[in-house]
């Protein structure tokens, strides 16, 4: 496992959760979400699970920033809750800013840096009824609301995202349909992923107007390969899909050609005049990664005309194939053709393994592995040029996995989801042993 000396001076390390994942919907009069009500709805959540419990971070925060700091870490990667904080999109839920005062005020006293995502998912149901992120109004909502909890928190925050994976918040969710609101409808998909992009725009210009600053977004990358010769179509609209619309409009203000084949007459109109703000300067970019894609053309199917491949790799629980590489590779390449020196941050990256408690312990050696590679990938992305100032594990508990309710445990604190016990797994340990200064 690489050392804390091993990394340049400053360096934060941290671990990051979500919102619904962690606090428990049902506490502190939260209003329902999107991600209620499509958990609520048959097959599309394993066991219908839902966030309404989940690990009761509302009530027992203070137990798990402990074990952050006694980890030796820097900094806590957290979301608020769109839904907690307006449960019905626009008005204010006193109880839930309080919450998130309480949370900060409670990282700062342990000499934690808090890092803010503004948006993990939780859209308030009053609008996923208006349309959600089909509809160009949740954007200039979602300004309101970004404003909101800055103007609450903001003075104690290190640095703050506005959207963590807008690929999943659109493309994931509304052209496969397996996040909620479950759609499988492209001109749905085409909308979603501009005004995604517009509402971190627009947050970013009113926050900055407001005086803050340390601003900037979460994109979850893929290193995309292809299954054999003669892929570079397949490898091009795969990479255009999951890494480049979304990259590429925030630093460029341009969306790629290829996938405007297929997504342009689907657009809203006039949407080239939301570019400017979609691309308005940012002061950090958050990486997420977890694994690569391996891709080839398929005629048969219809736009993009694409699948997926199973790599050759070790799998984690979510049978994703183990690739560090692809991390470095991704770190270099976001420093080298897009964002120069800005500060780079590992937002999230880990895996779920199927852990148990035996004998009041937790042994996770692959995810010690996993954390070793990972972290020596980080480095050689430094030592390749990219301004890497951080990297945050997921997640510091086994929580609510979406899709997949409470089956995947990412964790480096094991959770008993009946009694809500947490257990600090070897990986925790051997993290801890690495943070050393």
């Amino acid at each position: 496992m690489p050392k804390r000396s091993d990394f340049p001076q400053g360096f934060v390390f941290g671990a990051a959760t979500a919102a619904y994942q962690i606090e428990g919907h049902a506490f502190g009069n939260a209003g329902s979400s999107h991600w209620d009500t499509f958990a609520a709805t048959g097959r599309n959540v394993i066991r219908n699970e839902d966030g309404a419990r989940a690990c009761e971070h509302y009530t027992r925060w203070p137990e798990d920033l402990d074990l952050i700091r006694d980890a030796g870490l820097d900094a806590y990667r957290f979301s608020t809750s769109w839904a907690r904080v307006m449960p019905d999109g626009v008005t204010l839920n006193p109880e839930g800013l309080d919450f998130y005062d309480r949370l900060v005020d409670g990282m700062v006293e342990r000499g934690l840096s808090p890092y803010l995502t503004l948006y993990h998912w939780d859209l308030p149901s009053a609008l996923a009824d208006k349309g959600g992120w089909t509809n160009r109004d949740t954007a200039l909502r979602f300004a309101d609301y970004s404003a909101a909890v800055m103007a609450r928190i903001g003075d104690r925050v290190a640095r703050t995202a506005t959207i963590n994976e807008p690929w999943c918040v659109s493309w994931l969710s509304h052209f496969e349909g397996q996040h909620a609101p479950g759609l499988r409808d492209i001109r749905a998909t085409a909308r979603s992923m501009h005004h995604i992009q517009l509402a971190h725009g627009l947050a970013v210009q009113r926050l900055r107007a407001e005086g803050h600053d340390g601003l900037g977004i979460v994109l979850n990358f893929s290193e995309i390969l292809p299954a054999g010769p003669g892929e570079d179509r397949a490898v091009d609209i795969s990479d255009a899909i999951s890494n480049r619309w979304f990259i590429e409009s925030v630093t460029r203000g341009t969306y790629p050609e290829i996938l405007l084949e297929g997504l342009g007459r689907h657009m809203p109109a006039n949407w080239q005049d939301d570019m400017a703000a979609i691309s308005s300067p940012i002061d950090w970019l958050g990486v997420n990664y977890y694994s690569r894609g391996i891709v080839s053309s398929d005629p048969s199917a219809p736009w993009p005309s694409t699948k997926g491949h199973e790599g050759p790799l070790p799998k984690t629980q979510m049978g994703w194939e183990i690739y560090p590489e692809g991390l470095r590779n991704l770190l270099i390449r976001m420093a080298r053709d897009y964002v120069g020196d800005l500060p780079i941050v590992v937002t999230e990256n880990g895996m779920a393994s199927a852990d148990a408690v035996e004998n009041g312990a937790v042994f996770d050696p692959v995810r010690e592995g996993y954390l070793a590679s990972h972290l020596n990938a980080a480095r050689q992305a430094i030592e390749g040029g990219a301004n890497l100032q951080g990297f945050f594990y997921w997640s510091l508990l086994d929580n609510y996995e979406w899709s997949f309710g409470y089956e995947k445990r990412f964790g480096l604190i094991h959770v008993d989801f009946d009694t809500m016990v947490r257990t600090p797994k070897s990986s925790w340990h051997r993290l801890k042993a690495a943070m050393a200064r």
